[in-house]
């Protein structure tokens, strides 16, 4: 794992291998989505939140291009331990809130807004198709915040009345969706 950007650009990071339940984003995939980030978002004025964190890599990469309010979500204790870590050998520990707990949990009791939300979930979680509308009801964003969701091609959310692009790279797809209050157009 490497961060492709802002301050750490190049530095590497290897997450342990052994039983790891991460699917990490290839840096094609993640340069593609932060070409269009970068174009869209003030990153220094960002509050961002990472479900399904596992590496923290979007944290890091955030946080890297001056992000100072990142809150990152697993319920995996190695991830969360991993992240700990990376944060602490980064200088970072005051700018990203680690939270273990499951994502559902904690879209449905937290009362915070962000400006960006990014959902990596495991590709199998049967509820995939469910994430979007469970963020987008607990009004999780503010008005003209993003979600961005990564997912496979066996799911497919350009119906979705609050999405507004889809962008793919091979086998990895980012939905983005406004909230309900924003203007979609």
């Amino acid at each position: 794992m490497r961060i492709i950007g802002g301050q750490f650009k190049g530095r590497r990071f290897n997450p342990p291998a052994d039983k790891w339940p991460t699917r990490p984003t290839t840096d094609f995939a993640k340069e593609g989505l932060f070409n269009i980030l970068q174009n869209s978002l003030d990153f220094e004025s960002t509050k961002m939140l990472d479900l399904f964190g596992g590496t923290g890599s979007h944290c890091y990469e955030f946080i890297s291009r001056g992000c100072q309010s990142a809150t990152y979500v697993d319920k995996f204790p190695g991830c969360v331990s991993f992240v700990k870590k990376t944060a602490k050998a980064l200088e970072i520990e005051d700018r990203i809130r680690i939270i273990k707990a499951d994502v559902y949990k904690f879209i449905s009791h937290t009362g915070e807004k962000f400006d960006y939300i990014f959902a990596g979930p495991p590709y199998p979680l049967p509820t995939i198709d469910t994430l979007p509308d469970s963020i987008l009801d607990h009004q999780l964003l503010h008005e003209d915040g993003w979600l961005v969701m990564e997912h496979n091609p066996n799911h497919n959310f350009e119906d979705h009345p609050q999405c507004f692009q889809v962008r793919s790279y091979g086998k990895t797809i980012f939905s983005f969706f406004k909230s309900k209050e924003s203007d979609t157009e």
